[in-house]
């Protein structure tokens, strides 16, 4: 077994091992993907405690490409020639490979890797392009993708062993889930700095450089803008009008490119729009959302008026974190915030920040309502006083919804 050290103190995540304990030892690539600092190299340790408490012998070849360790090894050859010369003929070789984009033309070295059955690999990423698109179609069918994504309120509750409470969510919502944060007292100044720099090097380490992006000072405005604008929906020329009337000149296929890029990165979600009845995609229009909400209010500042955008945002990354593929709803000319499917099942879902007049009743439950199947609708709220359902939709309350 390679020498390494695991670190002191690793908090288990089971959401996540429980699913990838099952592909230990399959003849599948499995690939942990999400933004910088959510806890993916942290989810390589705990499934290697998984196989060392299986057989505490096993051959372990460990490579973590931020560590200045392993400089030299910086083409898929390289890459190869390391993991020959660690390996075992005899017994499994499990092979962990951290921020692997850091490798030129690593996908041949995976493809060659898998071939031998003795080979089981496990990689990280920050990067979906690299990851999702050309190793998948490199592998054809041999690669497996897990999202890591930042902590679930529960997780965030359970880290900083703190209990369900009002308080609580507050924090949860102001400095959102990196793992990273237990080391830390969650004061504004010392959590927002932190913050900060994670944004920092996911940017330039993850954006500007990998695309040699010249223009920073738009792509900083642009990054802004979608910070401020959580939860409206836009098209790319919309947020290129919308930057010209600010005198910044951009044209929309920029902007495209562009927050392909940050969702490439991980930092926001783009999420689509869906015809209920038609059951289609819409080609224009959709939202973005952020990955961790603590770094969104780095970028543009924590205001409680944005309650409702950032709780809109946490119902998200909820239904991210629970393994539900997430689009806009759209029936005529209404919108539903989320139709969430996961194993052939959908469920409905209007987010409101309070229920506290009719006007907005008739709106978030009316919408649901127009919706002419049995499948579950809720609408979320701040709101813990209005009654649990409502013509036959049920009302949740928040905490409610992120502690189920």
């Amino acid at each position: 077994m390679q020498s390494f050290k695991f670190p002191s103190y690793i908090i288990q995540r089971e959401t996540y091992t429980s699913r990838i304990e099952h592909f230990i030892e399959k003849p599948l690539a499995k690939v942990f993907t999400g933004q910088r600092r959510v806890g993916k190299s942290f989810m390589l340790f705990q499934i290697m405690q998984l196989i060392l408490k299986k057989e505490p012998k096993a051959n372990i070849i460990y490579i973590n490409k931020e560590d200045i360790a392993f400089d030299d090894i910086k083409t898929a050859s390289d890459l190869n020639k390391y993991i020959v010369a660690h390996s075992s003929e005899e017994k499994m070789n499990y092979i962990f490979i951290d921020e692997i984009q850091e490798i030129t033309d690593f996908e041949k070295a995976i493809r060659s890797l898998i071939l031998n059955e003795k080979n089981d690999v496990y990689i990280t990423g920050s990067n979906a392009k690299l990851l999702s698109g050309e190793l998948a179609t490199l592998l054809a069918g041999r690669t497996i993708e897990f999202s890591i994504h930042s902590l679930s309120y529960i997780e965030f509750l359970s880290f900083h062993k703190l209990t369900d409470s009002e308080q609580t969510l507050i924090k949860y919502f102001k400095y959102g889930g990196l793992p990273y944060l237990i080391n830390l007292n969650l004061t504004d100044d010392i959590v927002f700095e932190y913050l900060t720099n994670i944004y920092t090097t996911i940017v330039y380490r993850d954006v500007v450089s990998r695309y040699n992006i010249r223009s920073t000072n738009f792509l900083e405005r642009l990054i802004q803008f979608l910070a401020n604008n959580i939860g409206s929906i836009f098209s790319a020329k919309r947020i290129s009008d919308f930057l010209k009337s600010q005198q910044v000149n951009i044209s929309h296929n920029q902007v495209q490119t562009f927050n392909d890029y940050l969702t490439n990165a991980f930092l926001i979600h783009k999420v689509p729009r869906y015809d209920v009845q038609g059951k289609r995609i819409f080609e224009f229009g959709e939202k973005y959302y952020f990955e961790n909400c603590g770094i969104r209010n780095a970028i543009v500042g924590y205001r409680p008026g944005d309650k409702a955008k950032l709780l809109e945002n946490i119902v998200y990354n909820q239904l991210l974190y629970k393994g539900y593929d997430v689009k806009i709803g759209w029936l005529e000319t209404q919108e539903i915030d989320f139709v969430a499917q996961k194993n052939n099942e959908t469920i409905y879902i209007q987010v409101a920040l309070r229920l506290d007049n009719d006007k907005t009743i008739e709106r978030e439950f009316g919408n649901l309502l127009k919706i002419k199947d049995n499948y579950p609708k809720m609408v979320i709220t701040l709101d813990e006083q209005f009654k649990n359902t409502y013509q036959g939709v049920t009302h949740i309350p928040i905490r409610k919804f992120l502690t189920k």
